[in-house]
């Protein structure tokens, strides 16, 4: 029997919802779009159905999402998330009782990619009756209270027996098609948090109730549009912030490996700090990574920040402050390029003039003694300028955090140099100034003990001297603890009074016990202070709560190693080369420093011929120029780099020559880049294409180049460029249009870009995911970069367990002399280090200058194993921030944020 029903005439909810569903067993519904509001309709009539509710919709999942059960909830989860439940008003009563539908299991969800069968247009539904009768409905009326009650609805209802089939053939071929998946666990937990959600309306009342992280983290955009943190970031942020509340503060070195994610920790816990205090967040980064900090913070945390460009300040927003000094940050947290201090810039001492609530220094081991070797470790150390900048800062703030994923460059010592910046004015570090830990005459010693290189007999008085300045805090050990409260010591003590003969007899048995269980591996001030995890600990590491790793586990496959990999230049291409490192080794015989001014040219036409061929013209034509620009452009890492003297600023009659026959070299050959052979070549592959390819260049000449290229090669592909300032867009046959770098980041995620090209700009902070491939076009001279690189496309979310990895060099070039005489020895390196030091660099430089010998013996140098092994804390738990319900107002968070300094 047919039964019509229209919105026009009857309340469709009253007549057909309320008389069905109050005498139902069981509900079957073809429902639409998947959203949050698709549940409420089934939310508020189904108390009275005995059996199961069975809900089978569509979404915007890509039919790729649901290969892995992983890639498949990680989707829908930002698919929820990106629909906002949180803000929909008054809906705690209704999310409350679909957690409880769903949570029980008498309702279940599912979900299909809309690619499969198209958009869920059709909305059918089986209502089975206590009796065992059935009827079935067809409409227009999606699952919702406004589908119900509020639009134009029609809606027919078919109890006929062949009815009642064809509707409950059309769900169960839907609820049982192979891409169907269910709600994720993310999803109906998330409910239950919206249903208990109680927001704080101001910072004040947040900070006077025991603040929690969860509370300002959980619906930030990283949680909300991303997939939430790591239980490794979680652990560190948590830790900073619980030492920041003390009256001594947090002090660390996060020294995680590269793709680890040390910036959005840094960042949360920056942030944090900010709301807690009252007094400026100060953070230095290297100058070509400014704007990635401040578009991260604001992307990933809703985080207001001002850089420092120089002259002015500039906000989150594009805002330029002219006129207001370094002291007038518009922001509670400015950030500062590391050129500055390397320079010593005039506004050094502005900056010390005030304090700070917290400093953070990314890629603090540029902060460097200049007496480094064998021999010269009992000595004062001779800090250049960036030590000796913080050393000053460190003392004019309550929290300080050095991030580094090598803390050891090449010597021990070089770690104790970080731990002394954190020591000024903070005895919870190395103790106070009497500390054996802090004697510049015992550092080697105490990085001998930690290492076990050496021993104190068992029962050395010394010992006792060693674990009492500092002692350790009460949660380290219940020995510690017990005698820190016989001794009355608060909190932040860290001197413990009496010597060893005041011991008491039990002390003394006790602290024999300690050192012979191991104290200067498992207690010493270094483990406590240096918080280092590596990819392969997280990724073995099974996380209780989950029976899965901490992080998931993806392998690289690398392309291009083999000697005859090398790209074969043309005769004269061959030559132009030659002329190049013929010119470098010219510019260096008059010119001892600026290493990196010496060797631009090689760095540039190793990168491409194009690279090569627009630097060369230049170099002729516009020296001074260019040369400010390259100082500018270049990433320095010592002050050393800065140094330009007046030689270099006028070339040499034979530099010119060389130049002109450079430049002829190049017009000569109309051969194509064998790098852009490549790249073709590989993309005309199906598996790269089709996984999706990132390629990377150093250089933004070089980018924009392939990129149009490709556009040309692969007109039905839309080609993105992703690189600093305002050159991101894309090309589509040849022709460019600017895209802002959201814009680009979305179409990527959504798959609509599926070759980007990035610069550098592009290898730090940028989630790649959905990418399974990286061509590196030129190999960086800074080995971090690769690594940072690489880290685009190895994190979580990755929906391919191997990804692929082709790194180009031409034959013969510095890349390639570096990779046939050093490869093995530098993965060696990176085995031990977690990757390669950033002083190797030099290695680059002295091999593109011919001197190979040097180069070898900096290579040696290194030592054949980490000298601090793995006693490194590595300790991971489950921090449950996912679930809490109380969230600070977003909009009193970015006023707060707002403030000035």
């Amino acid at each position: 029997m047919i039964k019509r029903y229209s919105s026009r005439r009857e309340s469709l909810s009253d007549s057909l919802f309320n008389k069905k569903l109050k005498n139902a067993r069981s509900y079957d519904r073809i429902a639409g779009y998947f959203n949050s509001s698709i549940l409420e309709i089934a939310g508020e009539y189904v108390d009275d159905i005995e059996g199961k509710i069975r809900v089978v919709c569509n979404s915007d999942l890509d039919i790729r999402d649901v290969k892995t059960a992983k890639a498949a909830n990680n989707a829908l989860r930002r698919e929820w998330c990106e629909s906002e439940p949180e803000k929909i008003a008054n809906g705690h009563d209704r999310f409350a009782k679909l957690y409880e539908l769903l949570s029980s299991g008498k309702m279940e969800v599912r979900v299909l990619p809309n690619e499969k069968f198209g958009l869920i247009h059709g909305k059918a539904g089986i209502i089975t009756f206590k009796d065992g009768t059935k009827t079935s409905f067809l409409g227009s009326a999606n699952e919702s209270l406004s589908g119900w009650k509020l639009n134009y609805e029609l809606v027919w209802e078919d109890s006929s027996e062949e009815a009642i089939e064809w509707v409950q053939e059309e769900f169960d071929s839907l609820w049982n098609d192979e891409t169907a998946i269910p709600l994720s666990e993310f999803i109906i937990e998330d409910i239950k948090r919206i249903s208990e959600r109680e927001v704080i309306e101001n910072v004040e009342d947040w900070k006077e109730k025991d603040p929690e992280p969860a509370v300002v983290a959980v619906e930030s955009p990283v949680y909300r549009e991303q997939l939430g943190l790591w239980e490794h970031q979680k652990y560190f942020v948590d830790r900073v912030f619980h030492d920041h509340k003390k009256s001594y503060g947090a002090r660390y070195i996060l020294a995680d490996q590269v793709g680890l994610g040390k910036t959005i920790q840094l960042a949360m816990a920056a942030q944090l700090m900010a709301l807690y205090g009252d007094k400026p967040i100060l953070i230095i980064v290297p100058k070509t990574l400014i704007w990635q900090w401040q578009d991260e913070m604001n992307s990933l945390l809703d985080m207001p920040s001002a850089v420092w460009d120089g002259k002015f300040w500039v906000d989150e927003e594009g805002h330029e402050y002219i006129g207001r000094g370094i002291k007038k940050c518009p922001r509670r947290v400015g950030i500062i390029s590391q050129g500055l201090i390397v320079a010593k810039s005039k506004v050094i001492e502005e900056l010390l003039e005030q304090e700070y609530e917290c400093v953070i220094v990314d890629e603090a081991h540029r902060a460097r003694r200049r007496n480094l070797g064998e021999g010269k470790e009992e000595h004062s150390p001779d800090p250049n300028n960036l030590y000796e900048f913080l050393l000053n800062i460190s003392i004019k703030t309550k929290s300080m955090l050095l991030a580094t994923a090598t803390p050891i460059q090449m010597y021990p010592i070089e770690l104790w140099d970080l731990m002394n910046i954190l020591s000024q004015k903070n005895d919870s570090v190395l103790g106070s100034p009497a500390s054996y830990w802090r004697k510049k005459t015992m550092i080697q010693r105490s990085l001998n003990l930690i290492m076990g290189k050496e021993k104190i007999d068992f029962f050395n008085r010394e010992n006792w001297e060693w674990i009492r300045n500092p002692f350790p805090p009460a949660y380290e050990n219940t020995l510690f603890a017990s005698m820190r409260l016989r001794n009355n010591m608060k909190e932040d003590e860290f001197v413990y009074r009496k010597s060893f003969m005041e011991l008491s007899d039990p002390e003394q048995q006790k602290i024999g016990a300690l050192i012979s269980g191991g104290f200067y591996e498992k207690y010493n001030p270094y483990i406590r202070h240096v918080i280092r995890r590596e990819r392969k600990y997280l990724e073995n590491e099974i996380n209780p709560d989950t029976g899965e790793p901490y992080l998931q586990k993806i392998e690289v496959e690398l392309f291009g190693e083999e000697d005859e990999d090398a790209l074969v230049l043309n005769t004269y291409l061959k030559e132009a080369y030659t002329y190049a490192e013929e010119f470098c080794k010219e510019l260096s015989r008059r010119n001892k420093g600026a290493g990196f001014l010496k060797t631009l040219l090689l760095k540039r036409i190793g990168s491409s011929i194009e690279a090569g061929r627009n630097t060369g013209y230049r170099m002729l034509n516009e020296w001074n120029t260019y040369l400010d620009e390259a100082l500018e452009e270049e990433d320095f890492k010592d002050e050393k780099d800065m140094e330009q003297t007046s030689e270099i600023k006028n070339l040499t009659k034979e530099e010119t020559e060389l130049l002109v026959k450079y430049v002829k070299a190049l017009e000569s050959s109309n051969a194509v880049d064998p790098k852009y052979e490549k790249t073709v070549e590989l993309l005309r592959d199906e598996k790269w294409l089709e996984r999706g390819t990132i390629i990377f260049s150093q250089y933004y000449e070089t980018a924009r180049w392939i990129a149009q290229n490709l556009s040309m090669e692969f007109p039905e592909e839309t080609i993105g460029i992703y690189a600093g300032g305002t050159k991101s867009g894309i090309f589509i046959n040849g022709e460019f249009t600017y895209k802002d770098k959201e814009t680009i980041k979305a179409q990527v995620k959504d798959r609509g870009i599926r070759v980007l090209v990035g610069t550098d700009a592009a290898s730090e902070g940028l989630n790649l995911q959905t990418l399974g491939s990286l061509i590196n076009i030129d190999l960086p001279w800074n080995p971090t970069r690769l690594e940072q690189r690489k880290g685009r496309i190895q994190r979580i979310g990755q929906e391919y367990n191997t990804i692929y990895i082709y790194n180009m060099r031409y034959k013969d070039s510095i890349e390639d002399k570096v990779h046939k005489r050093l490869s093995e020895r530098l993965k060696h390196i990176s085995d031990v280090f977690g990757q390669v030091p950033d002083t190797l660099e030099d290695v680059w430089i002295k091999i593109a200058l011919g001197e190979e010998e040097e180069a070898m013996k900096l290579i040696d140098e290194v030592p054949e194993k980490h000298p601090f092994e793995n006693r490194y804390n590595k300790e991971v738990k489950h921090i449950d921030w996912e679930s809490c319900s109380k969230v600070l107002d977003n909009v009193e968070k970015r006023r707060f944020l707002k403030k000035g300094w």
